[in-house]
């Protein structure tokens, strides 16, 4: 018979705190696998009314797919978790946008009547796989000139993206910088940031057992005179600095999708509705440029403009990346719709975990902005791509 796509909604999101990878790391000692299990388990106590035998699937991102973030880590993410062995799992990879993949590919399972509820996310431990880890490219991309040998290093493509970009200069990129610092500290100060974060144990051969309830990447106090005069590693004489980018770091993301008939059938509250996703592909060498594209098709097949649009959670990457959206769309740099609680240049981005933290900061921001009605989470993705959701805000109050 034919099938009725169906409402799909988010009902709610958790991630770990956020760790700087390296041996000093929050989470030098503690496994990707055991990230994400903590994650799922969160998920499943704050929401008592759903049966776990009730869960569809369980969709897990991990950009270095091998050591404690291999074995098909959905599934072992599964059990780990002590769901019944009857829930399947499986992993998933764009880089990136590995959890937002997650998301729009089990979310779209959901609309075709596939399943009814699902748990997506993502992890990654870049102390224990830095990113490229194992990684052979294949000799073609080079010999046969298919991409510049730039795209094979991320901030590279980010000095590429300034090149292209010259009114993007290190100075506005290290203001959005300091601003992205002091929206997260005073979103900490409000208590808007620890809602979504899940207490972590960890452990280390100095100090032992501990529990992680912070996210450790931010540097408050950040200022334009302190970031000056940082290095600039990929470029001599370059823009791109440790603090007008993201570092790099470790975490786990997890959330609950459910058909909006279901959600209401079990107990859970909708928080947005997944309305449409995109997906685009751009030159490999200025892969920062990728949100522009893929929000361009999604606002375009939704008869929206950018007008329309109240919130944005895009992936800070790098500034110049962020610049370069709010340059096309004509946006300032200091919108208040855009990343009003900070982004990943202060809080971190553990890659294929990083789609889903957005996620639940819009939903976070849905709840308070009830005159909103429509946001978008987006974010740029290795190898030249990008990747936008559009989001509609459960609790908008407005009128057709």
């Amino acid at each position: 018979m034919p099938r009725t796509a169906r409402d799909v909604v988010f009902v709610d999101g958790v991630r770990t705190p956020f760790g700087k990878a390296g041996p000093k790391g929050l989470y030098a000692e503690t496994r990707a696998d055991d990230l994400v299990v903590r994650a799922i388990r969160e998920l499943m106590r704050r929401n008592p009314s759903l049966p776990p035998e009730r869960v569809d699937e369980v969709a897990i991102a991990a950009t270095t797919q091998t050591g404690d973030q291999g074995l098909t880590i959905g599934r072992s993410a599964a059990v780990l978790a002590g769901l019944p062995k009857t829930v399947p799992g499986y992993a998933i990879d764009r880089m990136c946008a590995g959890a937002m993949t997650a998301v729009t590919t089990s979310g779209a399972g959901i609309s075709f009547g596939s399943y009814d509820v699902v748990i997506a996310g993502g992890v990654e431990h870049m102390g224990r796989h830095p990113m490229g880890e194992g990684v052979d490219p294949n000799p073609r991309f080079l010999a046969d000139k298919l991409v510049d040998p730039s795209a094979l290093v991320m901030g590279t493509t980010a000095e590429n993206l300034h090149d292209r970009f010259p009114q993007i200069t290190k100075e506005r990129a290290d203001a959005y910088a300091v601003r992205s610092q002091e929206k997260v500290a005073a979103a900490y100060a409000a208590g808007r940031i620890q809602p979504d974060l899940v207490p972590t144990a960890i452990r280390s051969a100095e100090k032992g057992w501990g529990l992680a309830t912070e996210d450790e990447p931010p540097r408050p106090g950040t200022t334009m005179e302190s970031l000056a005069g940082l290095k600039t590693p990929f470029r001599v004489a370059g823009n791109v600095t440790a603090g007008n980018a993201a570092g790099l770091n470790d975490g786990a993301t997890a959330c609950l999708l459910a058909a909006e008939d279901v959600a209401r059938e079990l107990g859970l509250t909708p928080r947005m509705r997944l309305i449409d996703f995109s997906f685009a592909g751009v030159e490999p060498e200025v892969m920062g440029v990728g949100p522009v594209p893929a929000t361009e098709r999604l606002l375009a097949r939704n008869a929206l403009t950018m007008d329309d649009i109240g919130l944005v959670e895009i992936n800070e990457a790098f500034a110049v990346q962020v610049l370069a959206f709010l340059e096309h769309f004509k946006i300032a740099d200091n919108d208040p719709r855009v990343n009003p609680w900070g982004g990943a240049i202060a809080l971190g981005h553990p890659l294929a975990s990083s789609g889903v933290r957005l996620m639940n900061q819009l939903a976070r921001l849905f709840e308070e902005r009830t005159d909103v009605r429509y946001g978008l989470t987006t974010m740029c993705v290795g190898m030249g791509m990008g990747g936008t959701v559009l989001w509609e805000n459960a609790n908008w109050e407005g009128t057709e």
